[in-house]
């Protein structure tokens, strides 16, 4: 027992030597308001080198972190321009009907304020920057044994970031991303469209726009919904609100005109402590207040939707100028969030 206490003082000590020749090391060579968490994750440093962590996964995560990094500054300029990810084929021809119309809804998205980010590659990527134009858009591209780098609008331009992992990239998609409009494509479509629809639908991410638009009269999402539908609902999979999670439409301008609405009212939100903050354009009108309390009781934990002109204590004051709705949720339903933000929007 004597030997065990002394043991358990002794990881004491070291624990606190190493905590402050870190918080020397920071003050000296990386000074931030954000100490705390910089400390955090040298300490996984430590803890990674006390498992003797194979070598070949101490690569994943140096490359995966100086990918982020870069990335995440890449972006920063940015962050307060609302931005749109694209997907679809890389192997669509200019000439394509679902090209041209990609390029039409990045044309349309971008008059209206927003910039684009696509894979950087052909195809429904190129469509992208081809409507958006350079200037206006984003590109994430992947290194693959096959198909070229990137299009010859994006390349060599600054907003361009190339990626060695699909799960770094993946994250940038969806991290800054405001909606998200998926074109006809191959696997990598389905697997960015799926992804899209889970976090959304398990609140790993706040509720955006999810748009699948094809070409006029086009019926690659109709045929997928029809699957969707027959399997995953019929099934069980998912429950019949999930289908309100998406939008399918075949005009560039329908596709544009759900991002608006969606934002028409409803600025974003976040979870501040155990309550869920909606940012407003514009106040509610006390009788849609008194609606929403009736008509989504279900999604509330506890208490009301209260509306503040302000921001709320621990929101660190993030957007000032937006009205708050904040109330109690309960986490279990994304689709019911949905129909939140709907009637947010259309309210007078």
């Amino acid at each position: 027992m004597h030997q065990e206490g002394a043991t358990s003082v002794a990881q004491q000590q070291r624990r606190r030597a190493r905590s402050e020749a870190i918080q020397r090391f920071l003050e000296d060579f990386a000074p931030s308001e954000n100490s705390d968490l910089l400390a955090q994750m040298m300490v996984t440093i430590c803890r990674l080198a006390a498992d003797e962590a194979d070598r070949g996964d101490l690569k994943i995560l140096n490359v995966a972190l100086r990918e982020l990094r870069y990335a995440f500054k890449m972006f920063e300029p940015y962050k307060d321009i609302p931005k749109v990810s694209i997907f679809g084929s890389a192997r669509t021809k200019e000439e394509h009907p679902q090209y041209q119309e990609a390029k039409k809804f990045a044309e349309l998205i971008q008059h209206e304020g927003w910039m684009v980010i696509t894979g950087a590659g052909n195809g429904i990527m190129r469509a992208g920057h081809h409507g958006a134009t350079r200037e206006a858009s984003f590109g994430v591209a992947i290194s693959l044994p096959f198909e070229q780098s990137a299009n010859t609008i994006i390349e060599g331009d600054d907003k361009l970031v190339n990626f060695k992992y699909f799960f770094t990239r993946k994250l940038m998609f969806v991290k800054e991303a405001r909606a998200i409009v998926l074109f006809p494509g191959g696997f990598g479509t389905q697997d960015e469209g799926f992804e899209s629809l889970t976090l959304v639908q398990t609140l790993k991410t706040e509720p955006v726009p999810i748009v699948l638009c094809d070409e006029p009269g086009g019926t690659y999402w109709q045929h997928w919904r029809t699957y969707v539908k027959a399997e995953l609902l019929g099934e069980g999979m998912i429950d019949d609100k999930d289908m309100d999670l998406f939008y399918i439409t075949d005009s560039a301008e329908d596709a544009v005109a759900e991002i608006m609405r969606f934002y028409s009212r409803y600025h974003s939100s976040r979870f501040v402590g155990d309550q869920y903050v909606f940012r407003l354009n514009s106040p509610l009108p006390g009788d849609t207040l008194a609606m929403l309390n009736e008509l989504f009781v279900d999604i509330l934990r506890s208490g009301r939707f209260e509306q503040y002109d302000h921001p709320i204590d621990g929101e660190e004051g993030a957007l000032p100028e937006k009205t708050r709705l904040v109330f109690h949720f309960n986490r279990r339903s994304a689709a019911r969030l949905r129909e939140l933000i709907k009637q947010i929007n259309e309210a007078p």
